[in-house]
């Protein structure tokens, strides 16, 4: 069968739970709940994507151990094709939701002990990346560049390979984390990407929504869903999942504009925050559809608030993007 999409990344086994606070010294303490099942974002983005109908293929890290095949046996369960890059031992991420917010702790083996495999790229129509095997990922988008498939980044942290591989994307939505890294606004950020040639970008805001811009150029706000707080119960891969689902609307209704890909993604996220763990929390087409119209859009925030400010410098901080090494 032929590729639809690629997604690159790394994997984890995610571990969440819910409790009042953390043990310390020699205290022990009893969690609320919990829910284990796989992690990382491109790897979360995937899973996403193939719930929802199309099984992409996914080149991450897999370990020859108890976690690994656990890991694979995921991935087996949603059909997605996985090409392994080998690593000693398996990934871990421990996760705390709490009031909106999540504390991780991660435990990664990001050490490939072999080069990303060649993959042949027939039939792919989308590639998604996050940063992680940046050989591999600026690899695989200068070839989907070559051959007009697109590109997409999910910038959730300033990593060594930022800036070069911006320069191969599309489309490039990212966290306001990259953008405190970096010391720019969120519209400062979008000037940034515009001049890495991303036709497509944003900076996702959580409760206040999606600052963004297309083709036109114009500066837009996406407001977020007014999902009520006590509904909130895990934020944690909500981007991932966002991110999956637009990939997701492209490969099916490509003619489409990038405000309704974005649209259902902002549907796809805003259910996965009220479910604990990745996996409860992947929608449905028919949970999209119904959490669109469940809840009505929350205020956003005015567009020249958040554009204003200075264009970014480019080369005032391509050598920290390029020096700095992120998550």
């Amino acid at each position: 069968m032929l590729m639809k999409a690629l997604f690159i990344g790394q994997s984890y086994i995610d571990v969440t739970f819910l409790a009042d606070e953390l043990p310390t010294g020699d205290e022990k303490s009893v969690a609320r709940d919990f829910a284990i099942s796989f992690g990382g974002n491109a790897v979360t983005a995937a899973f996403c994507c193939a719930k929802l109908g199309i099984a992409p293929d996914l080149l991450t890290s897999v370990a020859d151990d108890y976690l690994g095949r656990m890991f694979i046996d995921m991935a087996a369960k949603y059909r997605i094709s996985v090409h392994h890059r080998k690593v000693r031992e398996s990934s871990l991420s421990f996760i705390m939701p709490k009031e909106g917010q999540r504390a991780i702790v991660r435990c990664r083996d990001d050490a490939y002990l072999h080069p990303f495999p060649p993959l042949h790229l027939e039939g792919c129509r989308a590639l998604h990346v996050d940063g992680h095997q940046g050989d591999a990922a600026i690899h695989y988008a200068k070839a989907c560049r070559d051959c007009g498939v697109l590109t997409s980044l999910d910038g959730g942290g300033l990593r060594s390979n930022t800036h070069d591989l911006l320069g191969f994307m599309d489309v490039a939505i990212v966290a306001e984390r990259l953008c405190e890294q970096m010391h720019l606004s969120p519209g400062e950020m979008l000037g940034y990407l515009r001049g890495r040639g991303c036709r497509i970008g944003g900076v996702t805001m959580g409760e206040h929504g999606l600052l963004w811009y297309d083709e036109s150029g114009e500066n837009r706000v996406l407001p977020a869903l007014r999902v009520p707080r006590d509904r909130v119960i895990d934020t944690n891969g909500a981007g991932d999942i966002f991110h999956g689902a637009y990939i997701f609307s492209y490969l099916t209704t490509s003619d489409a504009s990038w405000d309704s890909h974005f649209r259902f993604a902002r549907a796809a996220s805003a259910y996965s925050i009220q479910h604990l763990g990745n996996e409860t929390s992947l929608p449905t087409l028919a949970n999209v559809n119904e959490t669109q119209a469940m809840f009505a859009e929350a205020p956003g925030l005015a567009v020249a608030r958040l554009s204003a400010g200075r264009e970014a410098d480019d080369s005032a901080w391509v050598k920290k993007a390029r020096g700095a090494a992120a998550e």
